[in-house]
This record gives structure tokens, sequence and C-alpha cells, in this order.
């Protein structure tokens, strides 16, 4: 009785070394998926979320920069023509 325990204990140690291996691969594999999508993605020159968001930002003050000298010089151009 004494020998079964001893083979069941062993069973059951080599099943959790065996999980801890496969814990193991299952994250050495996630770490190197993970590495290879974000070379291929910066080969793609593909921008991240906050570059993207920076840019929208300094486009949008352009737009509104824009608009404001827009209007000013139609304010001088209406100011010229009453002068002349």
């Amino acid at each position: 009785m004494q020998n079964r325990n001893k083979i069941f204990d062993d069973i059951s140690q080599l099943m959790t070394n065996a999980m801890g291996v496969a814990q193991g691969a299952k994250d050495e594999a996630e770490t190197a998926m993970s590495g290879l999508i974000d070379r291929w993605l910066a080969d793609r020159d593909f921008v991240t979320r906050e570059e993207f968001d920076a840019v929208r930002a300094m486009a949008q003050k352009a737009r509104e920069e824009n608009e404001a000298l827009k209007a000013r010089i139609e304010a001088l151009e209406k100011g010229a023509k009453t002068d002349a």
C-alpha cells in the first residue's frame, strides 16, 4: 500500500511539473508573439493612438488659427475698401 501511494505521489508531482512547464511555454509564446506583432506594426509605420491624438489636436489648432487669420484678412480688406 505504501508503494502505491508513492507511485501516485510521483505521478502527481510529474503532472504538477508538466503544468508548470506548459505555463512557462505559454508565457514565452505570448511574449514572442507580442514582440513579433510590435515589430510588424513598427515596420508598417502605423502610429500609436497618442501620436494620432497629438497630430489631430495640432490640426485642429491650425484650422482655428487659419479661420482667425481669414477673418482678420477680410476685416483688413473691408477697411481698405472703405478708405479708398
